[in-house]
């Protein structure tokens, strides 16, 4: 094989590979909605007690309702321009059902939580805080509405948690155990950036 064959198919192998990869938009959506979820975790397992509880509730409530419209993106991006990269051939048909469905569900539940916890404020009858601004009461208090959307909105974390903690150690397995490029294909950047495999 001359130089110029063994460039050629050096770049069709390359070609290949970055078939492979989300497109940067849905990478860098996916890490937003990530830092977004962390951020709302930390919020709601901080001491909420006196004049700092009002704050940690404003911000909880803000970054819901911005991964609310982050997620609505997402799932509009993704079903009409996004690059969605197949399963490696390898992969069997179960883990692949597996995967689809925790993401699916995953999408459910990050829209869920924020209407819930929306919800939980409406319901309560009185203002409350987004993103600085108080929004005024919109109806008045409904107790058994009230105590319904926070129960939903508290199993609906654990089962999110659950989730997440599925997501995460599928991709661990995938990047560490059988390195067969699934994590890969939601790395930012240089890290997403392993070798194409030689002719």
């Amino acid at each position: 094989m001359d130089i110029r064959t063994e460039l050629v198919a050096i770049e069709v192998a390359a070609s290949t590979h970055r078939g492979a990869q989300f497109d940067g938009l849905s990478v860098r959506l996916h890490w937003l909605t990530v830092l977004l979820i962390a951020f709302q975790l930390i919020t709601a397992f901080l001491p909420h007690e006196g004049e700092e509880a009002k704050s940690l509730l404003m911000l909880h409530r803000s970054a819901g309702v911005l991964t609310l419209a982050v997620v609505v993106f997402r799932l509009i991006w993704r079903g009409r321009f996004a690059h969605l990269p197949p399963f490696p051939a390898s992969m069997p048909k179960f883990q692949q059902w597996a995967a689809k469905i925790n993401e699916h569900a995953l999408y459910a539940f990050l829209v869920l939580q924020p209407l819930t916890g929306l919800a939980d404020a409406v319901f309560h009858g009185r203002p409350f805080v987004l993103f600085g601004l108080q929004v005024p009461a919109l109806m008045a208090m409904d107790k058994p509405l009230f105590q319904l959307s926070g129960e939903i909105h508290e199993f609906g974390a654990r089962i999110l948690m659950a989730l997440i903690a599925l997501h995460i150690g599928a991709a661990l397995l995938h990047g560490l155990v059988l390195r067969d490029g699934v994590l890969q294909r939601m790395l930012p950047g240089r890290f997403s950036r392993a070798r194409a495999p030689r002719p």
